[in-house]
């Protein structure tokens, strides 16, 4: 299949006190197989919300949504994350890792949900590790580690379960210029040396310009969508 991403006429409200919102508004978009996608836009354009949806952590409202050739509108809470959890890596500005658990097992947590036997997970996670040059610090707590160093471990926790895709909010917004340049360059080689296709949100347009394609939203619509050469 070459389309990842296929999206038609997606629109999203939400209800408030003042009445109903809308935040999406007829959104058409294909993201293929392998492509390298920058999402941009002020606050309230609906990107975030957008990201929201394509992760399968939010529900539109009108139009649909088919995530690798799945129609996503139907389907139970329970196959949304079975399909989010097989072909979806997410990484976050936060890191998200928890404080308590060495590399390897924060690592690994995707391939519980899956499942997989504690031997075989935690060699899989050492494998991953291995790929974001951090093989030598899987014993140790987040704390014991740099901020950017963190960042690849969340990266590292995307790729555990062999994802098509991989959603990256804002992953350098905690990071300063040196390493958000490292972390770019690390998402550009898992791109051109695997295929992944990778859909990121970012504020700045320095961190966009790693992208193949740029998306921008305003005001819940897509304003530009280009194709465009890296800086790499």
């Amino acid at each position: 299949m070459d389309e990842v991403i296929k999206i038609s006429q997606l629109t999203k409200n939400f209800h408030t006190d003042a009445g109903e919102v809308c935040v999406l508004k007829g959104v058409d978009i294909t993201i293929k197989n392998g492509e390298f996608v920058a999402i941009m836009g002020p606050s309230g354009s609906g990107k975030s919300t957008f990201m929201n949806i394509l992760g399968c952590l939010d529900k539109y409202t009108t139009g649909s949504y088919w995530l690798n050739g799945n129609d996503t509108r139907n389907l139970s809470k329970d196959a949304l994350a079975f399909l989010r959890n097989s072909v979806i890596g997410f990484v976050f500005q936060g890191f998200n890792l928890l404080p308590r658990k060495n590399l390897i097992d924060n690592v690994a947590l995707p391939l519980v949900y899956a499942g997989m036997p504690l031997d075989k997970r935690r060699k899989r996670a050492r494998e991953v590790l291995k790929s974001v040059g951090l093989e030598a610090f899987g014993t140790y707590l987040p704390s014991q580690i740099s901020g950017g160093q963190q960042q690849r471990v969340a990266i590292a926790r995307a790729l555990v379960n062999f994802p098509k895709l991989i959603l990256a909010d804002e992953p350098t917004g905690n990071l300063d210029t040196k390493t958000s340049q490292e972390i770019m360059q690390l998402f550009c080689d898992l791109n051109a040396k695997e295929g992944i296709t990778i859909v990121l949100v970012t504020h700045e347009p320095d961190i966009a310009t790693f992208a193949k394609r740029q998306i921008t939203f305003v005001d819940g619509k897509i304003q530009h969508d280009s194709q465009q050469e890296q800086s790499v």
